[in-house]
């Protein structure tokens, strides 16, 4: 039977990031996939750019997440205007309400979104949000709720701080790493040499073990949020 699924991530590139390889899966299997993003991931970054700049590199970045669409093969992606790494700034409320119109308008069975633990402020908020928007009410489409890990926020949170990912669903992505590192090379703006977290060598390392976990060539892992059967 196919499918409805829902990523919903903070910034441009997570969505490949955390589950670019999953996926790649759920579309070679008839699944529709739909991407969210909530934060346009620049304007924090240099505050002394002028207007025009921070638009041009805005619309650099959106159109690497829609490069990033095509090659994976996305159905459908909404690219949202919240402020970036302050979305602790907005209410909550406001930012709950635009995930459950998405919910709404695609009915998916599964959502994948980010981690608690993460260490980026947007992605706690994302995190709370996507949680409560879809919190088990009667009418609620969503049966499996699954958390990513992102490289270079998941790892970089202390353990004393948060809790730790500690993956219990592993997806093999055996098949489908290579489309989701070709997915990443419309991110070229974002990755980083190794030996950095968000690089190419350190990515494909990461699925290597997380494959190795489960007793598979590469592989994704999540922890299960919610699992209704």
């Amino acid at each position: 039977m196919k499918q409805s699924i829902l990523v919903i991530a903070a910034h441009p590139d997570d969505e490949v990031l955390g589950c670019g390889g999953t996926i790649a899966r759920h579309v070679r299997e008839g699944d529709k996939v739909h991407v969210v993003i909530l934060a346009e991931g620049v304007t924090s970054r240099d505050q002394s750019r002028c207007c025009q700049e921070r638009h041009q590199a805005l619309s650099k970045l959106a159109e690497a997440a829609h490069k990033a669409k095509d090659l994976l093969g996305i159905t459908s992606l909404h690219l949202h205007q919240f402020p970036d790494n302050r979305m602790d700034g907005v209410d909550l409320l406001d930012v709950i309400k635009c995930v459950e119109e998405h919910i709404l308008r695609v009915s998916p069975g599964i959502v994948y979104t980010h981690h608690s633990g993460d260490l980026n402020i947007d992605h706690q908020v994302v995190h709370r949000s996507v949680v409560t928007a879809c919190r088990p009410q009667p009418d609620q489409c969503v049966h499996t709720l699954l958390f990513f890990e992102v490289a270079s926020s998941t790892e970089w949170q202390t353990s004393s701080s948060a809790p730790a990912f500690v993956p219990n669903w592993f997806v093999n992505i055996s098949d489908t790493v290579e489309a989701k590192i070709e997915a990443l090379s419309a991110y070229d703006i974002e990755m980083r040499a190794w030996p950095h977290a968000r690089s190419v060598e350190a990515i494909k390392s990461l699925a290597k073990w997380r494959g190795a976990c489960a007793g598979l060539e590469a592989a994704e892992g999540f922890v299960v949020g919610r699992r209704i059967i």
